[in-house]
């Protein structure tokens, strides 16, 4: 592991632990097992691990789904299988998603978010555009902005359950259902005879 990905995870645990208010860069450095000049050979501040922080959460969420989506399935069941991997990995990296986002949300850094979800929303948009061209979705919809939209939708109603709620099981599931729901409605999925 290089430096700089050590005192990115490292950063990770540290904020978790001890929220970005308490953290002090010597707590990063100390996990991280560096010198704290490294420190600022590649960060000026604690806050400005924030994108590098985004980009190691989108990198994964974006392993999670394509490792649960079935390439063979339907676009519509494709589409379900996208929100229930970024509802799962709201469920499980809530805090530290937490963490990013009064992280980013604090500092200059939040113009950055854009360039850090470029992969995920280029991944979404070929889904969009090789469903379009197969003619199982809405012949009107733009893949590129369209991308932005689902991922911002998706994401955002998971954060109402596992960030801001009481992880209550059923309102994550009734509230998947609905994103489902208006997902059908507005792409307009249909079957497609191979």
């Amino acid at each position: 592991m290089g430096k700089k990905t050590a005192i990115v995870q490292s950063a990770i645990e540290v904020f978790k632990e001890q929220g970005i208010e308490k953290t002090k860069i010597s707590d990063i450095v100390k996990r991280a097992g560096i010198a704290q000049g490294t420190f600022y050979l590649y960060f000026p501040s604690k806050l400005s691990l924030m994108p590098a922080i985004a980009e190691v959460m989108v990198a994964k969420t974006m392993e999670i789904v394509k490792q649960t989506v079935d390439d063979q399935a339907s676009y519509s069941k494709q589409f379900e299988q996208i929100v229930d991997a970024i509802y799962e990995v709201n469920k499980e990296y809530y805090e530290i998603l937490a963490v990013i986002y009064s992280g980013l949300a604090s500092t200059e850094h939040i113009r950055e978010w854009e360039t850090v979800y470029a992969p995920f929303y280029e991944w979404i948009s070929a889904k969009l555009e090789a469903a379009k061209l197969e003619g199982a979705v809405r012949q009107s919809i733009k893949p590129d902005r369209t991308a932005k939209i689902l991922i911002g939708l998706i994401e955002s109603t998971a954060e109402q359950v596992f960030l801001y709620a009481h992880h209550d099981e059923g309102e994550a599931d009734r509230q998947k259902e609905e994103v489902l729901d208006f997902l059908t409605y507005a792409l307009q999925f249909q079957t497609v005879n191979s």
